[in-house]
């Protein structure tokens, strides 16, 4: 059997210096090609291709306001601090951003598609088709008639929804819902075009529907009763147990579901 005699100390300090040496020239060439890559005019983006429905935007000053923030050329780039740079600009919704050798970067835009203000006039927040609020220049709303909704934060998809169920509800007497607002204390109050306010009261969709449709089906009766068409409504409150109250021009009155169906109306 042959025994196996120990490394020489100098041989073991020999090997180790050649693998120090070796990991640190290998180190000094990644570096270098690193920054060859970093900076070689080849590899810049050259190309930003910009695509989506826009309405707002257009691509040739979507490019010139993003291109200042976007770092590094076309391998280093940060995509994700690029799709935010992107979805920093007005009315963007959504940014998907993806290189495109040779050079290039191409970019999927989704524009915000308003459906209605949120909160106070003075404001400049919108909300979208998904119920999401987001500031934008209200002066670029290009479509009229918009309604206003109001509510705590973060009850914009709530609101959003129940106008959408509301606004079939007042539409055959030729009203529309203008403003509806989610009070604290879990109420509705909606403003109607004609400017009367109608105190809906709490409760699920389906309580507020049912509620609204009761008293939308016996107001042109009661108002007609009184001599009045239903554009002369000024306020109702349909939080009365069993009935309704309103005011129209010139008349209070307290009208019952049964007596409403009926043709009778107490005035209050």
């Amino acid at each position: 059997m042959t025994n196996s005699l120990p490394t020489p100390l100098d041989v073991k300090l020999m090997n180790l210096t050649a693998s120090v040496l070796f990991v640190g020239c290998a180190m000094a060439v990644l570096a270098a090609g690193a920054w060859w890559v970093l900076r070689y005019p080849g590899f810049a983006i050259a190309r930003i291709v910009v695509q989506g429905e826009l309405v707002h935007n257009n691509a040739v000053t979507l490019r010139a306001n993003v291109a200042p923030h976007l770092a590094g050329n076309f391998f280093t780039v940060d995509l994700r601090a690029a799709r935010n740079a992107f979805e920093q600009v007005p009315w963007v919704r959504r940014a998907d951003v993806r290189r495109e050798y040779p050079g290039s970067l191409r970019v999927e835009l989704q524009e915000h598609d308003a459906v209605a203000y949120w909160g106070p006039e003075s404001g400049s927040a919108l909300v979208n088709r998904q119920g999401e609020v987001f500031e934008a220049n209200v002066g670029d709303v290009e479509q009229d008639g918009l309604p206003r909704l109001l509510g705590p934060v973060g009850s914009s998809p709530e609101v959003l929804l129940m106008h959408g169920l509301l606004q079939p509800v007042f539409k055959p007497l030729g009203l529309e819902v203008e403003t509806l607002e989610l009070t604290g204390r879990g109420g509705w109050r909606a403003t109607l075009d004609s400017d009367a306010v109608v105190e809906l009261g709490g409760g699920t969709p389906q309580e507020v529907v049912q509620r609204t449709q009761r008293f939308t089906r016996t107001l042109t009766q009661v108002a007609a009763q009184y001599g009045r068409r239903v554009d002369a409504l000024e306020s109702a409150d349909l939080r009365h147990a069993g009935g309704y109250a309103l005011r129209m021009r010139g008349v209070s009155t307290v009208v019952p579901d049964a007596a409403a169906a009926a043709g009778v109306v107490r005035r209050r």
